[in-house]
């Protein structure tokens, strides 16, 4: 149990930078995720070699408008690629002009740091970093 609580806050404590930045490329036909910090870059490269066509670690969601009658998400499919020190999700179908797109991003989300070790207070299940891009 020792070396788990290490392992982990060693972890915790290699991750310094701020969250990974999401955001539209300049033409808004795919979304870049950047700013990721080496541990999590490292993570990323190697689920991508496991299994390139399947990465579990980026989702995104086309979010309905006011005016929609269905109230659901509707997942986007696309693909995944390494392009230098970003990971880019390039879109089967092109981003609608004046909708919403939810990605929901598990790379460089923390388990713990050390003072929600001490102070149990880490949660159960891992709550990845949102944003809403608006194309």
């Amino acid at each position: 149990m020792f070396i788990v609580v290490i392992a982990m806050l060693a972890i915790s404590c290699s991750n310094t930078n701020s969250k990974p930045v999401i955001k539209f490329s300049g033409d808004s036909s795919s979304i870049i995720i950047k700013n990721i910090d080496e541990a999590s870059f490292f993570q990323v490269k190697n689920s991508f070699k496991t299994n390139p066509d399947s990465v579990n670690l980026i989702s995104v969601l086309l979010t309905p408008s006011d005016q929609d009658s269905l109230q659901v998400e509707e997942e986007i499919s696309g693909r995944f690629s390494l392009e230098g020190d970003s990971v880019v999700f390039k879109p089967n179908e092109a981003f609608i002009k004046g909708k919403n797109y939810l990605v929901e991003s598990y790379i460089g989300v923390n388990y713990a740091d050390a003072k929600k070790l001490l102070t149990n207070g880490i949660k159960h299940n891992l709550q990845p970093q949102r944003q809403i891009l608006t194309r």
